[in-house]
């Protein structure tokens, strides 16, 4: 009997979401169907960007890494590094590199992702300026910020937050300079962002809002001079853009691929292009023309892609952008229609001053259903709105109490979630999967991860993925122990009696 072909299957891109379609594909029961190759324009392969500011704090290319070379020779994926693919003929389905590598394909997959937007603003290309993006892009920042004594971050939005932190971390006085009114401005509605920015200027990061840059030119007390539309200017050493993102979309359009209104790979439910065998997944995908810059639904794209060319039914209907982060050491999270833009919607705020907390949430004209909400200080009732959001569950007919001290969790977990409850919207891991996962002897997050993939993605989740598992160990009687090394002797003690009884 003849050995069956296996379909040439080639990914143009492996960063997050590139990397994450193969390992859906490695783990679906039609991976023997086909030959792997992965193409990527960085020297290396996939690692984790959304804790690239780790970086700054010890963390190394090899931990941040999401694979190693070894392991793709292990499941016969092939790969190449550092050469970009410049060319796809669709008609006779090949693809070509910038150095001349030619690989025919099946199926393709465009995870080209997307690049950080410099606005055109005379002297922004200097040797002193740079983009956050990349590891190559931290280490020239690194070397940048050994020879300057003042940086600025140009962007006030998440990654511009990112990017102040390492500014800060470094010893750097540090400025965050915004073209719009406030900080996150897409995520924080007023009250959210206020506080965000008190806090941050507290640590010592000055901030600038409404502040459009005319030009770059050479400063008299630093390297650098900006001067801003309204005739003030700001001098820098360093200058950091982190102005947005623009989808990785030129492959596409010079190969006569549709894209969106906006830019960005156009994209159906299937994940599929205007090609009849060419998908496009991640920050590159424009579906009914939104473009998501997470990594939750470029991971859900992953799935579908697999499904649709290994013959399965998913398709993407869109995807929720709620997320939560710790910004230069202030937790903050935003969920659904954060700055109440629905019609109608009703907005309940606390704010306590003394403790940094501000909490609003968005709920429907009716009062029925909650659309989203701005948490800053206190994240702990993150994944409780969340799952009410998500679920469309029905508020209780005095939502803002749901916000007022004394009815927030105060830390503890009470596990009320269902078992289809989704718990890792990056990865789609419900309690049921984590819950399994401990009954068949996982007693460690890492062992939850490794097993599951859960808190794998951006790690909004870490938390209640640590709370769950906890919950689950104790419900079969298992001793959870945490924080061993801080037990006083007498509740080191307690612990050791405790111990003992057990046995």
């Amino acid at each position: 009997m003849n050995k069956k072909e296996k379909q040439k299957l080639v990914v143009i891109g492996n960063g997050m979401v590139g990397h994450q379609f193969i390992e859906y594909l490695l783990a679906s029961d039609n991976a023997d169907d086909y030959e792997i190759t992965t193409f990527s324009e960085e020297p290396r392969l996939a690692y984790d960007r959304v804790h690239l500011s780790t970086y700054f704090s010890g963390s190394t290319a090899a931990d941040l890494a999401l694979t190693e070379q070894e392991y793709y020779r292990n499941k016969g994926v092939n790969f190449i590094l550092d050469d970009k693919v410049v060319d796809i003929n669709k008609s006779e389905k090949w693809i070509i590199t910038q150095s001349g590598h030619l690989q025919s394909y099946d199926k393709l997959v465009l995870a080209t992702g997307s690049y950080p937007f410099v606005p055109p603003v005379p002297g922004s290309d200097q040797e002193h300026c740079h983009v956050y993006r990349t590891i190559e892009d931290l280490e020239k920042i690194k070397v940048s910020g050994s020879q300057s004594k003042v940086g600025v971050v140009l962007g006030g939005g998440l990654l511009g937050l990112e990017a102040a932190y390492a500014i800060k971390g470094m010893g750097l006085e540090t400025h965050v300079v915004e073209f719009a009114a406030k900080l996150m401005s897409v995520q924080l509605d007023d009250g959210g962002s206020k506080l965000l920015r008190d806090k941050i200027e507290r640590l010592g990061v000055n901030v600038h809002t409404h502040k459009s840059t005319l030009e770059i030119s050479d400063g008299k007390r630093c390297r650098y001079r900006l001067n801003f539309t309204d005739g003030s200017h700001l001098e820098t050493d360093m200058i950091i853009f982190s102005a947005g993102i623009r989808p990785h979309d030129e492959l596409a359009k010079k190969c006569e691929i549709n894209l969106g209104p906006r830019g960005g790979i156009a994209i159906d439910d299937q994940c599929q292009t205007s090609e009849k065998n060419i998908y496009a997944i991640g920050e590159c995908a424009a579906w009914e023309g939104r473009i998501f810059g997470l990594v939750a639904p470029g991971y859900q794209m992953a799935k579908v892609a697999v499904s649709q060319i290994t013959g399965g039914q998913a398709k993407f209907k869109g995807s929720d952008m709620s997320t939560k982060l710790k910004l230069l050491g202030v937790d903050v999270a935003s969920i659904g229609d954060s700055i109440a833009s629905t019609p109608g919607a009703k907005i309940y705020s606390y704010s306590d001053i003394s403790g940094d907390i501000y909490k609003s949430l968005v709920v429907s004209e009716n009062g029925k259903t909650l659309l989203g909400a701005v948490l800053v200080g206190d994240v702990g009732d993150y994944e409780n709105f969340l799952k009410i959001a998500l679920n469309r569950n029905e508020l209780p007919e005095n939502p803002q109490e749901m916000i007022l001290p004394g009815t927030e969790s105060d830390g503890t977990f009470d596990d009320d979630f269902a078992d289809t409850d989704t718990i890792c919207y990056c990865n789609d891991v419900c309690k049921l999967v984590i819950a399994s996962a401990v009954k068949n002897g996982a007693t460690t997050l890492a062992e939850i991860k490794n097993q599951t993939l859960a808190s794998t993605g951006c790690g909004g989740c870490t938390d209640v993925v640590q709370q769950l598992l906890d919950s689950e160990l104790n419900k079969f009687g298992a001793l959870v122990i945490k924080d061993v090394g801080q037990l006083s002797p007498d509740s080191m003690q307690e612990l050791v009696e405790d111990l003992a009884d057990s046995f």
